[in-house]
């Protein structure tokens, strides 16, 4: 008999995980579903349960509840299997439900489309010896996301506005040397996005025609640009419409090769130091999503 794992972190979204946890249990049961729960209050302790309960090979379906640094944990041991995952967001950002086109707020119709639809096999990344499902980054982003990981006085999304204001002023432009699809050049960046994904950090469309079913991935280059240029285009980017600045450039590949002396985040998540190769992995997780 397979097994469905409703897997919750009770920290995503601010403590938010613990009670849309519950609620999607209870929905759960309205199914009739029989199912064994993870609750863990570290990824260290969830990665434990979920190697426990994966290795007795059973699983049919895991039904998570968290954000984006649970799905980057849970695809870890998705991908490449015949393991259905049902994401029920309750994090910060939840971008990977949004590259779902899936509703943020409403675990019933999640069920409800998951249990009533057929399954598809979605692309992912692979980095660093990682997946990721979203978006790959280095440059500014990912310097933002080192400063906001030393910052301990405050928690949630304003920590990251802090390391922004504390990062600008002295943040510089580097060269990176690029290999996309075997083509090698050189360009000055600011900030480059690998995007599986259209989106990252909540909602910033940063590579809006990006698709986890297209077998590609756009890469968002953004050239350098003055401090006042970079805070007049930034909030642009939660449209999509930053993509016509002339210091933005997109292209499209299955594999790109990135060089320099900084650092590669994926999903929000430090995947480590350049240089870093990153694939499209097409087909490569079972879930379910919604054309736009």
């Amino acid at each position: 008999m397979k097994r469905t794992l409703l897997v919750i972190n009770p920290a995503s979204g601010g403590g938010k995980g613990k009670k849309i946890g519950a609620a999607t249990a209870e929905l759960l049961h309205k199914r009739n579903l029989k199912f064994h729960q993870i609750l863990e209050n570290s990824a260290a302790s969830t990665n434990h349960s979920l190697n426990t309960e994966l290795s007795k090979g059973d699983i049919e379906r895991i039904v998570l509840v968290g954000g984006d640094g649970s799905v980057h944990l849970i695809i870890q041991k998705l991908a490449l299997t015949e393991i259905q995952l049902i994401v029920i967001p309750a994090g910060t950002g939840n971008d990977f439900v949004r590259a779902q086109n899936l509703p943020l707020n409403n675990p019933a119709e999640i069920l409800n489309h998951s249990f009533s639809k057929p399954v598809e096999a979605i692309d992912l990344g692979f980095a660093g010896g990682e997946y990721f499902a979203d978006i790959l980054s280095t440059g500014f982003d990912s310097v933002v996301n080192e400063r906001a990981n030393r910052i301990k006085f405050i928690r949630g999304p304003m920590k990251y506005n802090v390391a922004i204001a504390l990062e600008l002023p002295i943040f510089k432009p580097k060269i990176y040397r690029f290999t996309v699809d075997g083509e090698p050049f050189e360009s000055k960046a600011m900030l480059i996005a690998v995007a599986n994904g259209s989106s990252y950090g909540g909602g910033m469309q940063v590579c809006p025609s990006a698709s986890i079913t297209d077998g590609l991935f756009d890469v968002m280059i953004l050239a350098p640009v003055s401090k006042i240029e970079f805070l007049k285009v930034f909030p642009k980017v939660f449209s999509g419409k930053h993509i016509t600045h002339p210091a933005v450039t997109i292209r499209r590949c299955r594999e790109i090769t990135i060089e320099a002396d900084a650092i590669a985040y994926g999903d929000g998540e430090r995947v480590g130091p350049l240089p870093i190769t990153a694939k499209v992995v097409p087909k490569a997780l079972l879930t379910w999503h919604r054309n736009p």
